[in-house]
């Protein structure tokens, strides 16, 4: 199983920046381009909080579950 970060596609559909989305939310644009290109193990439920208020979306917006190929759960 893979979690799959969508964040660039919403970000693309609000038309907004990483640096005004990073200043917004109140993170580094290291940060969140880590974020935004899924170079992250975790994050904190303030930073998901925050990026979905900004954004104005739901935490599924932003992540995706996929199911492995090798049949997994």
């Amino acid at each position: 199983m893979t979690i799959i970060l969508r964040l660039d596609r919403v970000m693309a559909d609000r038309k907004i920046s990483l640096n005004e989305l990073a200043d917004r939310v109140g993170i580094s644009n290291v940060n969140l381009s880590n974020i935004k290109t899924g170079k992250i193990s975790a994050i904190r439920f303030s930073t998901l909080n925050a990026i979905c208020s900004v954004l104005k979306c739901q935490p599924g917006d932003i992540l995706e579950f996929v199911n492995d190929e090798d049949g997994g759960e």
